[in-house]
């Protein structure tokens, strides 16, 4: 897909705010007619800058409110050792998010748990999978900004 023009970016911001708007709210928002702005959302989706549309779900209503960073320290750096530990990852439900870094720590993982019964649970399984030398949790008290909007190019400036 070439550029992201102003409208790409202004429908981008709509779907990242509310994926459920409908075309035509988009359309008029954007001051295109439905087809062109379906023509558009089709091509965002096509080139993969719009990779799916999902329900965001409140973690505390369903009773898995707690959010907890685990740190690890690898004790193996084979690929068969990182093939284990991540084929387990992957099957633990709880795992939101899973990277490997750059620094001290050689991943890091969040997860989304009930409690901190279901924090030992998660921590068991993976330490079961493979050896850490080192695994290290830590407990969001608050919290302070969430949200999955991804910050988009800025609008091109109209000429002076």
């Amino acid at each position: 897909m070439s550029a992201l023009d102003a409208t790409d970016i202004k429908i981008l911001e709509i779907l990242q705010d509310d994926a459920s708007c409908s075309i035509a709210e988009i359309a008029e928002r954007v001051h295109l007619s439905q087809n062109p702005c379906w023509r558009r959302i089709r091509q965002l989706e096509e080139s993969g800058v719009i990779r799916k549309r999902v329900a965001l779900l409140d973690a505390k209503k369903l009773g898995v409110g707690t959010t907890v960073f685990v740190m690890l320290r690898a004790a193996d750096y084979s690929d068969e050792w990182f093939e284990t530990f991540a084929a387990a990852v992957r099957t633990i439900p709880e795992v939101l998010e899973f990277y490997r870094l750059a620094g001290d720590v050689d991943y890091l993982i969040k997860l989304q748990v009930a409690d901190i019964a279901g924090y030992n649970r998660v921590s068991q399984t993976l330490t079961r999978a493979v050896r850490f030398r080192d695994v290290s949790g830590a407990f969001a008290m608050e919290e302070l900004k969430y949200t999955t909007a991804l910050p988009l190019p800025r609008k091109p400036q109209a000429p002076e």
